[in-house]
């Protein structure tokens, strides 16, 4: 199943360009850690499911790289470009190898299971 996305011809011509260039120098740095480490959390200060997902992957022993942007107060506009990049509403956003699995709730399942070290071939 794939998500819905607003096909480009139903964006005017007018908008196109602001809008695929709308913060995207947060984003190519995600996608940078993205490419670089096995297990990335991108979050903000003071969300506790931000906190919740490193705390999982520190008592698991994996380590990840963790990339903050703002707290409630502050970089929304920025995190906003991470959400229409990946289609993600909330954060922690959690890369494995690439992949986005979810947030903090799907990280903890992941780990339960054993499935995140099947995931980073350990």
């Amino acid at each position: 199943m794939s998500r819905a996305l607003l096909d480009e011809t139903q964006i005017h011509p007018a908008i196109r360009n602001r809008l695929s260039s709308w913060h995207q120098s947060i984003v190519r740095e995600v996608q940078a850690a993205v490419s670089a480490n096995d297990v990335v959390v991108v979050g903000m200060g003071i969300n506790p499911f931000v906190k919740k997902a490193r705390k999982a992957l520190d008592q698991a022993g994996i380590a990840f790289n963790y990339l903050e942007y703002g707290n409630y107060f502050s970089l929304w506009r920025e995190r906003t470009a991470l959400k229409m990049w990946t289609g993600w509403p909330t954060l922690p956003m959690v890369f494995v190898r690439g992949t986005l699995i979810g947030g903090a709730t799907d990280l903890e399942k992941l780990i339960a299971s054993g499935e995140l070290k099947t995931l980073l071939g350990k």
